[in-house]
């Protein structure tokens, strides 16, 4: 019973270039991917590296279809199809006596394609254009206090990518922002992944945890100025990314979004695991509440598990999921009463309530006699507690939970300038809340003020913006990058492609297996590896006896 797995966050910035509305979000995106690569001292050192597509499948369905490739939008379509597979003969990890595999050498015309778009972090993370936004992907890690960790070192991949940008002579100006829409009816997400057991039935994962997401917002959502797709109604709301939900279940991310989105593919071994892809969640700035989403989305997930769900969870089913989720974003009061299949109303507080104690009684019996891991007792205490204080006074929750924070600091300028809900002072405010430039933060106000609680210590951050995590795949991964400069051709969630010079062949090495590749698992191998040629040397010799 714990809260640890394999888990990370994917998100995408808003930019504009100041002075000029009609920039290319695309090519912004493009000189924001490329600067930080390029840019001395950065963790970057992979803006070089191709992406390894093999092995991608966007359009396997987790209910047990592929959708057609030609009835597909664009926009699914993240993969590469020209790529090649992976080998039969891959081996499950990076490790001595990894089974690699052969890939051609690309010609002079694909070799001379720009990699702009894309870059592999020494911290084990994937900076690159995804359609019109820069998109910080965060290595692998195993538990909620690490995702608060180097999903913050994304902030400063982009600020360090806004620095580097006013550097260069010639490149325009970009300020990024740390939010999920533009005011207008664009929305750009923040996604979270988690490796569950491929045992676990996918209707089991529609059935429970669509509750959860409808009403998890009220301790997660970063808050948002306007109702509506365009912020038609004025007004706040708790989640920025409510408003666009539309569907109950389904493949898409970019329209007609779904709460339980149904992608299969797992980037790793899928016989084991699947991949449950959170489409819904909001880009947070406040590390209780990304700490809160991800470890009590993680404890759901545990339980399923278990197989051992009680009937009582069976009784929380929404009638229209849909649009509870727009109602519950739109309540800051949480009085809001969802009607639920059978025709009872509970709030969204009580519906987490509930969770929370089949969770932690399904915790305890199941607790060796050492007792509950302090991870998991934390976060099951943080998350007991954040919701008693959202109960009886949601302010003393504003330390905690961002969209409290945001609404508290706008109640305010209300007051004191008279200011109606769709004035013009009240919406700047809510973009800066999310701009990152430090001057102009107030999340860094508010931080130096004492007002918001820091999980993880800046130090930590700033490390962990080049370091990856020790006990993940992404060690590997970020390793290999920092270490062998010019001798990766590519590299990918599940594999890293060695550029050796006297091979005729790249050379894939396959990381099937998210907690193998370890600095504990491989940490020695690379000390003894000075260069590629010598790391693929000690990888294909055969272990020890």
């Amino acid at each position: 019973m714990s809260v640890h797995r394999p888990m990370g966050i994917e998100t995408e910035y808003g930019l504009i270039e100041p002075g000029n509305p009609q920039a290319n979000p695309m090519v912004l995106s493009s000189h924001v991917v490329a600067a930080y690569a390029a840019s001395p001292g950065s963790a970057g050192r992979g803006g070089h590296v191709r992406w390894d597509y093999a092995g991608e499948d966007p359009l396997a369905d987790a209910r047990g279809f592929r959708l057609d490739r030609a009835a597909a939008h664009p926009s699914q379509l993240t993969d590469d199809p020209s790529a090649p597979a992976p080998s039969a003969e891959d081996g499950a990890d990076a490790a001595p006596g990894v089974r690699t595999s052969h890939v051609r050498r690309p010609s002079e015309a694909e070799a001379a394609l720009p990699t702009a778009n894309n870059a592999v972090l020494s911290n084990g993370a994937r900076l690159y254009v995804d359609h019109a936004h820069p998109e910080y992907s965060s290595p692998e890690v195993t538990n909620p206090l690490d995702a608060v960790r180097w999903d913050r070192a994304g902030e400063l991949v982009m600020r360090g990518a806004m620095d580097a940008l006013r550097a260069v002579t010639g490149l325009p100006e970009v300020v990024l922002y740390k939010n999920n829409v533009d005011g207008k009816g664009a929305a750009y997400g923040t996604h979270e992944n988690y490796l569950v057991s491929r045992s676990v039935n996918f209707g089991d994962i529609i059935r429970y945890l669509t509750p959860f997401f409808v009403t998890r917002p009220i301790f997660c959502g970063a808050g948002r100025v306007g109702i509506g797709q365009r912020s038609q109604t004025p007004g706040f709301q708790i989640s920025q990314r409510a408003d666009y939900v539309e569907n109950d279940v389904g493949l898409e991310t970019t329209f007609n979004r779904p709460i339980i989105n149904t992608r299969d593919e797992p980037h790793a071994d899928a016989e084991r695991y699947r991949r449950l892809h959170v489409i819904g969640g909001d880009a947070n700035l406040f590390d209780v509440s990304t700490y809160l989403k991800m470890g009590t989305t993680s404890l759901v997930l545990w339980l399923l598990e278990q197989d051992a769900v009680p009937m009582t969870l069976d009784a929380l089913m929404i009638a229209n999921p849909v649009g509870e989720t727009w109602e519950v974003s739109h309540d800051t009061t949480l009085t809001h009463r969802l009607t639920l299949s059978d025709g009872r109303e509970m709030t969204a507080l009580e519906i987490q309530r509930e969770y929370l104690r089949v969770i932690a009684d399904a915790v305890h019996q199941a607790a060796p006699p050492a007792g509950v891991d302090r991870a998991t007792a934390d976060v099951l205490e943080r998350w007991g507690g954040v919701l008693d204080r959202l109960a009886t006074d949601p302010v003393s929750a504003a330390a905690e939970v961002e969209w409290v924070a945001k609404k508290q600091l706008l109640d305010g300028m209300r007051r004191r300038e008279s200011l109606p809900w769709d004035h013009p002072k009240l919406q700047a405010l809510d973009l800066q809340w999310a701009d990152l430039r430090p001057e102009r933060s107030i999340v860094n106000r508010l931080a130096a003020a004492g007002r918001l609680e820091r999980l993880v210590p800046d130090a930590d951050v700033a490390a962990a913006e080049h370091d990856p995590p020790t006990d993940t795949r992404a060690w590997f991964r970020g390793q290999v990058v920092a270490r062998y400069p010019g001798q990766v051709a590519g590299a990918s969630w599940e594999s890293v492609v060695l550029d050796v010079p006297e091979n005729e062949h790249l050379v894939r090495v396959p990381m099937n297996d998210p907690l193998r590749g370890t600095r504990e698992h491989v940490g020695a191998l690379l000390e003894r590896s000075a260069t590629a040629a010598e790391l693929l040397e000690n990888l294909t010799a055969p272990p020890a006896s």
